[in-house]
């Protein structure tokens, strides 16, 4: 990009890159699971039966307060249409909001669609509970509903809620439309056609601007609608469960953008990179552009493609897996390169690292590690209990989904293995290697030295003057020998 902007600088008004079009969904971390729901409604409501029928009355209670919500702020609440786009039916009523610089709710859709639910069925065979029945996930198509708002900070977003438990949300979002509530706020004049900034006083700031965009922002603001317009829950619900929601990215663009400050030689431009794409970009070249090797077990598309979107409207794309990149020109002046995101697996992203010198994760491995063979035999409750008890820990300083959490974590880095098919734990041989190193530093490095008078790195031309403080010395070397193989 350095080099094309390098030949074509004389031609380009501004070049700036931001996020485009985000989605991310929302789960309910406390009741995902067929027993957190079980959980729930028993412990928590105090309903012997989960039947289908108390899953209904939560649909039917939801699906109630949206209709009043609607009634009360004088929305339009219909059913969508079959052919025609959501977002061109609402635009007259956001320009309206726009117009009168108003944010909020606009408009509301109600649309079928797929999602995640629960079945529930009665034993086969007679149980010693007679409420016992059988929670399984499934997918089912049932009413969702799609708040379309004007939000202060991110701008126009839209937020769909599952009318079925366990009320999965799903939220859109643009990185250009936070970008345009920056640029307002800052009194920065500027010319803005769909999802493209085709001039503005201040270049430097629109990308100040776009780099602006981060996670602690969106969640806020996620956090913020899901408790005005998500499922409503009991303060005595709220305080006995983990109620919040986990976020993750369902998809994500990122894009740079070209403005020219004549039409003549984009389309050109355009052709001669559609020629030069589908005759160079073999499926080596895309594999060495994501970073990663081609090989027979590779799954997902490997190919170039150029897509008619509508008449004289064409778009470039390269497939790789689940994500592609694409090249497509607009507004005469408009050249935008773009990288696509259906799934962060591809380019080995995980939604973070493992912190094995947590306090609590060094808790979780001294229990596992000194469990032994009997660790394959518990569940996640019993380990729980038992890092309570040993630790003296109350369950809202460590509570059972921290737990879950942690130990998904060590599972997903290999450190933890379940035993079969159930839901039971028991350290790898990788797991317990790992255990025995950062206990016995912990526990007899770090603790003895902690009170100790060794706060600082050691001198390397210091002479040892005691047997500790040279075991000591050959520790830290050895560490630091370790650090650097690490590195290389």
């Amino acid at each position: 990009m350095e080099l094309f902007t390098r030949l074509f600088g004389d031609l380009l008004a501004f070049v700036y890159h931001c996020f485009d079009r985000i989605v991310i969904y929302g789960y309910l971390s406390g009741l995902s699971r067929p027993e957190q729901v079980v959980h729930f409604f028993r412990q928590v409501v105090g309903v012997p039966v989960v039947s289908k029928e108390v899953l209904s009355q939560r649909t039917a209670d939801y699906q109630a307060w949206v209709e009043a919500f609607a009634r009360n702020h004088r929305l339009a609440i219909e059913w969508a249409e079959k052919g025609v786009r959501k977002e061109d039916h609402v635009v007259p009523w956001q320009r309206r909001m726009a117009r009168k610089r108003a944010y909020g709710v606009y408009y509301i859709f109600k649309s079928m669609g797929q999602g995640p639910t629960f079945r529930v069925s009665v034993p086969k065979y007679p149980t010693k509970d007679p409420h016992h029945r059988i929670l399984a996930p499934q997918r089912s198509r049932f009413t969702h509903y799609y708040f379309y708002i004007r939000d202060e900070t991110l701008g126009p977003m839209v937020m769909r809620v599952a009318s079925f438990f366990p009320f999965q949300t799903t939220y859109y979002l643009n990185g250009h439309s936070f970008i345009e509530q920056e640029l307002n706020r800052a009194r920065i004049d500027f010319r803005k056609t769909d999802n493209a900034f085709l001039a503005v006083a201040d270049v430097a700031a629109l990308q100040a601007a776009a780099d602006k965009l981060s996670p602690a922002i969106i969640r806020k603001r996620l956090d913020y609608w899901t408790l005005i317009l998500g499922p409503k829950f009991s303060a005595k619900e709220r305080q006995q469960l983990n109620l919040s929601r986990f976020y993750a990215i369902a998809q994500i663009e990122y894009c740079r953008n070209f403005i020219f400050k004549r039409n003549f030689p984009i389309h050109k431009l355009f052709e001669r990179g559609c020629e030069f794409g589908l005759w160079r970009l073999t499926a080596d070249k895309i594999a060495e552009i994501f970073g990663t090797r081609l090989n027979r077990t590779m799954h997902g598309k490997l190919a170039t493609v150029i897509d008619r979107i509508e008449h004289g409207h064409h778009v470039f794309r390269a497939y790789f897996k689940h994500a592609f990149l694409k090249q497509y020109e607009k507004f005469a002046t408009f050249l935008r390169n773009e990288l696509v995101s259906n799934n962060l697996a591809d380019f080995h992203l995980k939604k973070g690292l493992v912190k094995i010198h947590d306090p609590r994760v060094i808790r979780l491995l001294e229990i596992l590690l000194h469990g032994g063979s009997q660790v394959g035999g518990w569940t996640a409750k019993q380990i729980h209990h038992a890092v309570l008890t040993t630790f003296q820990l109350s369950d809202r300083t460590y509570g059972l989904n921290q737990l879950r959490y942690d130990l998904r974590k060590l599972k997903a880095h290999g450190l933890l293995q379940r035993d079969g098919s159930c839901y039971a734990y028991r350290l790898t041989p990788k797991g317990v290697h790992v255990a025995l190193l950062f206990l016995f530093f912990h526990k007899r490095l770090c603790g003895p030295l902690a009170n100790s008078r060794f706060h600082h790195c050691p001198d390397t031309h210091h002479k040892p003057a005691s047997n500790l403080e040279a075991a000591y010395h050959r520790a830290d070397k050895a560490i630091q020998q370790i650090v650097d193989l690490l590195a290389a």
